[in-house]
């Protein structure tokens, strides 16, 4: 009804495909013209819904340089425009001086940090920070920091609270600006990880059950978004039996130890970074809107 109201040129939609796909249906059915930026990953799963898009949306926006090949291997002419997650960081804009005060604030001691982002689900963290934690038990010149998930209570995470953990909440930017070297779930912290320059190793467990079902869904080489915009593994993924302790601990200390192994790694970050189209990525979807309408 808003939208009737208003009566618009066009209506640019933002990600959120379980809705957005639906509005884009019913506002190509009303002639109004379609724009979407932050397209479906349709790429990973569900790709049916390609057939879907190239009827109802009139222009697609996408951040990751792969989805253009995608797309075209369907007929459908897509615009990448890089990823906005290059902004929201640079944006950040983190000191020395407000490392120091992120310290002080947490009442952290001299020891670098290790970050742990086990993720934002209550089923998946329970199933992987025990082994990320059991791991991290190895490197006692280090303080280890996990990012709390504003869905998650602190209640949820005192069990895994001891003198060596810490649990900070809502500040993850702060948290990987101010870490060493990091232990990452799968998704877009993994990306977000590579452009704070942080070392990581990601890790991704589930039930058997689950993991072979979405193996059977899902139709790609990797599971880090940094290796699927690479197209080649710049990241250490450890997925399912994979993912334990003694492979965590590995991967970290050749990260912590091995200059050449942290050399080769940071010339991939900024390789990645241009990639990713050197930010302004917003910027560009509405300067082409102006151009268009």
């Amino acid at each position: 009804e808003d939208i009737l109201q208003y009566e618009p040129d066009a209506i640019l939609l933002v990600d959120y495909p379980g809705f957005n796909l639906r509005i884009a249906e019913w506002a190509h059915e009303r002639g109004i013209k379609v724009i979407y930026y932050i397209s479906p990953q349709v790429w990973a799963w569900k790709q049916k819904r390609v057939h879907k898009i190239k009827k109802v949306v009139d222009k697609m926006f996408v951040i990751l340089p792969f989805e253009k090949e995608f797309y075209e291997r369907f007929d459908y002419e897509v615009d990448y425009v890089g990823h906005p997650l290059l902004d929201e960081i640079a944006k950040h804009g983190f000191t020395e001086e407000d490392r120091t005060n992120f310290y002080k604030k947490h009442e952290l001691d001299a020891r670098p940090i290790i970050a742990v982002l086990p993720g934002s689900r209550r089923q998946e963290v329970s199933k992987k920070l025990p082994i990320m934690l059991e791991a991290l038990k190895s490197f006692p010149d280090y303080q280890v920091v996990i990012a709390g998930a504003p869905s998650l209570d602190a209640e949820f995470y005192a069990p895994f609270n001891s003198e060596n953990v810490k649990m900070i909440s809502n500040e993850t930017y702060d948290l990987l600006a101010s870490s060493k070297a990091a232990v990452v779930t799968s998704g877009t912290a993994t990306l977000e990880t590579a452009l704070f320059k942080i070392p990581e190793v990601v890790c991704y467990k589930s039930s058997r059950f689950s993991y072979e079902i979405a193996k059977r869904l899902v139709k790609v080489k990797y599971i880090s978004l940094v290796n699927l915009i690479m197209d080649k593994e710049v990241v250490k993924e450890l997925i399912q039996d994979e993912c334990n302790a003694k492979a965590i601990k590995a991967e970290l200390s050749r990260l912590l130890t091995d200059e050449a192994y942290h050399s080769a790694l940071m010339k991939n970050y900024d390789e990645l970074e241009i990639i990713l189209g050197g930010g302004a990525a917003s910027d560009k979807v509405a300067q082409s809107l102006l151009l268009e309408l």
